[in-house]
């Protein structure tokens, strides 16, 4: 028995002692320095071999978006290859209906211009009397025109199409098979995934923020691309364009292309409104058209593209220039993808660049307590810090004299 005064005072608990945090060895510039060297070094490596690695990517991507139909076919009870087989189906039936509609509008285009050789005649004579009107002469103005259209120019392009045209094939030959293995082997990806995340469980959670950012980025953009269509079609038809029908499912392919698809698919209808109704038509149509794309394709569509994928707008544009670079023209479409890609699987999965994973983010935290520096926030304080301010009471004056 001990009296109170003898009793023992509770310990204090135990203070939490931080590790050290783990330093760089070398100095923070020249890290910074080497971290950029080899950004750009990976990027031209990229950039040589996008022949093989855009395929594969553009491959997975397509192939994770439509696996929500092959767990759905699991969960209802079909065989795993019947749900394999409809996944790859599926995949197969949007690249031919994508590509197809590209044909269908450029066949189109070719199949109608003949029709107003009179106006393109029309349109020809005026542009030599414009050019004449700068002090351009009608001789030179022939002149670069046969330049342009020499038996050399024409070689030279129709050469440089059927190279281009051998590049598509080869890609396309190389996606194709690439979906049909990846497709294939989906059937046995819930048991890998769980023997790997026995002793990777960070990896698999990676794994699995991309695939979720990646199936919901190709619907988000599938669904804009329906919705700038129809609007295209309706403002079309109302100017009167001819083919309106074949520029929306053209607006509709060229929304796979962020920021900057609309570009594309302006030109041919701005082409056939300027033959068919003149030069006051053509420049509503475009401005028309224009404003619908982008609106929705640059202002709306990167902002509802970039929640779902989990960066800014600004990251997604930049990612767009970015991949282009790295992956050529198809880059542009996998850009956000990508960028994702690294985001999920390097730099949220390393604690040491957090900071970048904050500042390409859409979603910011809260703040920390106290004050932030006065270039970029200036006096900027959480809400929860500042002072409460109390009413001050206010006093009356000397009442001035009768």
């Amino acid at each position: 028995m001990r009296w109170p005064w003898q009793r023992r005072k509770p310990e204090p608990a135990p203070v939490p002692i931080e590790p050290p945090r783990e330093r760089w060895g070398l100095p923070r510039t020249l890290i910074v320095l080497l971290s950029v060297v080899t950004v750009i070094a990976v990027l031209i490596l990229l950039n040589q071999v996008a022949s093989f690695v855009t395929p594969v990517f553009l491959g997975v991507n397509l192939v994770i978006a439509v696996m929500p139909l092959q767990q759905w076919l699991l969960r209802i009870g079909a065989p795993r290859i019947v749900a394999a087989l409809a996944s790859l189906l599926t995949v197969y039936a949007f690249l031919v209906a994508l590509f197809w509609s590209i044909y269908w509008s450029v066949q189109s285009l070719v199949t109608e211009l003949p029709g107003y050789s009179n106006e393109f005649n029309a349109l020809y004579r005026d542009t030599l009397t414009w050019l004449e009107s700068l002090g351009v002469s009608e001789d030179e103005a022939l002149d670069q025109l046969r330049n342009a259209f020499s038996p050399g120019a024409i070689a030279g392009a129709v050469g440089s199409l059927a190279s281009d045209a051998g590049v598509v094939l080869g890609f396309l030959a190389t996606l194709f098979v690439v979906i049909f293995f990846i497709a294939w082997d989906s059937m046995q990806l819930p048991e890998r995934v769980q023997r790997i995340a026995v002793t990777n469980p960070d990896l698999v959670r990676g794994l699995d923020r991309f695939a979720a950012g990646v199936q919901r980025y190709w619907v988000v953009t599938t669904l804009f691309g329906l919705i700038v269509s129809a609007l295209d079609l309706v403002a079309l038809t109302a100017l009167g364009v001819p083919l309106a029908l074949v520029w929306a499912v053209f607006a509709f392919v060229t929304n796979y292309i962020p920021n900057i698809g609309f570009v594309i698919g302006v030109i041919p209808p701005t082409l056939m409104a300027l033959l068919a109704n003149g030069p006051i038509n053509a420049l509503l149509t475009a401005i028309l058209f224009s404003v619908i794309n982008f609106v929705m394709q640059s202002l709306v569509q990167p902002k509802i593209a970039g929640d779902a994928v989990g960066v800014t707008p600004a990251t997604s544009f930049l990612s767009l220039l970015v991949w282009a670079f790295a992956l050529g023209p198809v880059g542009a479409l996998l850009a956000l993808p990508a960028t994702l890609a690294v985001k999920t699987l390097l730099v949220d999965t390393d604690p040491r660049l957090g900071w970048l994973s904050k500042l390409v983010s859409n979603k910011v935290d809260a703040a920390p307590p106290g004050r932030l520096g006065r270039a970029v926030a200036p006096g900027f304080q959480p809400r929860s810090q500042r002072p409460a301010t109390a009413a001050v009471p206010v006093q009356p004056g000397p009442r001035g004299r009768d």
